[in-house]
């Protein structure tokens, strides 16, 4: 049976539309580039990526973001045959609409749209297409006005929601049913006050009724509920005219209050209709989806419907790159492309002077999307002083922790003979930065090759050297409780050299895997 959330891992403030049968989904991505990511499914519970929508510079810079700054909640749409995706990068440029004939295939460069705020939303009623918005200056409320999607002029802007009860009343989406119009937003903040309000109006331009029984989704009352934070939802119908809601919420761990560091998820629930108004059961998520109930194949996985064997790669990654960088991989802001090539020999970084503590690190990362899993990076590397490879895991330019190779130091600095003969021997390292502290767990020598890995459970990352547990750490201080920001954990290799790329020593990444522990 189906289980949330659908789509685990860094994948918040999701938006879905359908085309045909075929439902398409996206979620923010904030710093990270691509841009974007899309998703493809034929039954609302099996997600397969397809690709990101903001893939060229031209699209998306994101090399002076902030952490959690860049791509906000994107909308997705389809409309006489186009697919529209509207956002905002807060790093630059404002919001945006960006086009496709095909979600998989190449989109346009931004349209922009010269309005405040985050959370736009578009909306078609007859030969008029409503761009919808929260805006962020001290009068919160969602506005909204016409759209010419050529130019991405407005019209004369109007308020049409100032929040049922609080006026921060993010993630604005209109719909229509039976000649009825509903605004959905999300009030309560984005944390464990978040919740889903509904208004309805006979126009789109409202004034809209609040539900009698808003909010009609919220875990903000059971703090021992497994999932916190739902809201920021979207609808869309299926082929059969039923409805459903994705969602984003968090999976706290560590007891109560407790803390979240794969992110903001995506989760799925169904939407019946009483008295001409939407409600979720409970007004909760459900922990498991009733596969009879889902659209096309019911349940059966997109992967097999796609003619692939194996499972999706949301949740397993096994790559040696020659192939290329799969959809599932990002960097951490727009990159240097200069800095990575993927080859039949495997995936060859050259780092350059930013370390994990700052921007623009050689990074090549994917979300992590298990609680309990496993990490592999082979990687060949015979480091230079000054220079260092290998596998971290990140939530931002001040929480990280990463197993590297470096030089063997003599405990000068300097590269020395390790008791063998071998001066030139390089060592593992252990690293933990949170904050303003940084620590080294462990050190242990080894050779040109070696096999780096983390173990992961709720509780615990174990890091292992050639097969071998050298030391562990808790994932609670990669958190969001901690941290703070709006994404989550990721994981990748890394590479670093002080003298640049251009004299860096190639760091060869022959083999990445990623798998849930239970395979």
């Amino acid at each position: 049976m189906p289980s949330n959330p659908v789509l685990p891992g860094f994948h918040p403030d999701p938006s879905v539309c359908r085309v045909g049968e075929t439902f398409y989904l996206t979620t923010s991505s904030f710093e990270y580039f691509p841009g974007l990511p899309l998703y493809r499914s034929e039954n609302l519970a099996d997600w397969e990526p397809i690709g990101h929508a903001l893939t060229r510079e031209s699209q998306l810079d994101t090399r002076d973001a902030r952490a959690s700054g860049g791509i906000f909640a994107p909308t997705l749409r389809e409309h006489e045959g186009t697919v529209y995706l509207t956002s905002t990068n807060t790093s630059g440029g404002g919001h945006f609409v960006v086009t496709a004939d095909d979600p998989a295939g190449e989109w346009s460069d931004p349209t922009y749209v010269d309005a405040p705020g985050i959370d736009p939303d578009l909306f078609w009623d007859g030969d008029a297409c409503y761009f919808t918005y929260f805006t962020t200056d001290d009068d919160r409320r969602v506005e909204q006005a016409e759209i010419d999607l050529e130019t991405g002029e407005l019209g004369e802007g109007y308020t049409v929601w100032t929040g049922h009860e609080d006026p921060n009343a993010e993630a604005p989406h209109l719909y229509e049913r039976d000649g009825t119009y509903y605004l959905v937003v999300a009030e309560g903040g984005t944390s464990t006050g978040h919740s889903v309000m509904v208004g309805r109006s006979d126009d789109p331009t409202g004034p809209f009724e609040p539900h009698p029984e808003n909010p009609i989704l919220t875990h903000r009352r059971d703090f021992h509920h497994d999932v916190h934070a739902a809201g920021h939802a979207d609808f869309v119908t299926d082929a059969d005219g039923n409805w459903w809601l994705v969602c984003l919420g968090t999976r706290p761990r560590g007891g109560f209050p407790g803390w979240h560091h794969l992110g903001r998820e995506t989760f799925l629930a169904p939407v019946a209709w009483e008295g001409g108004w939407p409600v979720v059961a409970g007004e909760a998520l459900p922990t498991e989806i009733d596969g009879a109930a889902l659209p096309g194949d019911g349940g059966a996985a997109t992967t097999e419907s796609a003619g692939r064997s194996g499972p999706a790669p949301v949740e397993h990654t096994d790559t040696d790159f020659s192939e290329g960088r799969g959809h599932e991989f990002l960097y951490r802001r727009t990159p240097d492309r200069d800095r990575y090539a993927f080859t039949d020999g495997g995936l060859v970084l050259r780092g350059g002077p930013e370390s994990l503590d700052e921007r623009g690190t050689t990074l090549l990362c994917r979300r992590q999307t298990n609680f309990d899993c496993r990490i592999r990076a082979d990687l060949a590397f015979d480091p230079d002083p000054g220079e260092e490879a290998g596998l971290a895991l990140v939530m931002d330019e001040q929480h990280h922790y990463e197993v590297g190779v470096v030089p063997a130091d003599d405990g000068d600095g300097d590269r020395g003979d390790t008791g063998d003969g071998d001066a030139d021997r390089a060592e593992a390292v252990v690293r933990l930065t949170i904050g303003d502290a940084t620590d080294v767990l462990a050190r242990e020598p080894v050779d040109e090759r070696v096999s780096l890995g983390v173990d992961a459970t709720a509780e615990s990352y174990e890091f292992r050297v050639d097969g071998e547990v050298v030391a562990d750490a808790r994932p609670k201080y990669l958190a969001t409780e901690v941290a703070g920001g709006f994404t989550g954990v990721v994981v990748g290799p890394y590479a670093v050299a002080d003298g640049g790329p251009a004299a860096a020593t190639p760091a060869r990444v022959e083999r990445f895997r990623y798998e849930p522990a239970d395979r």
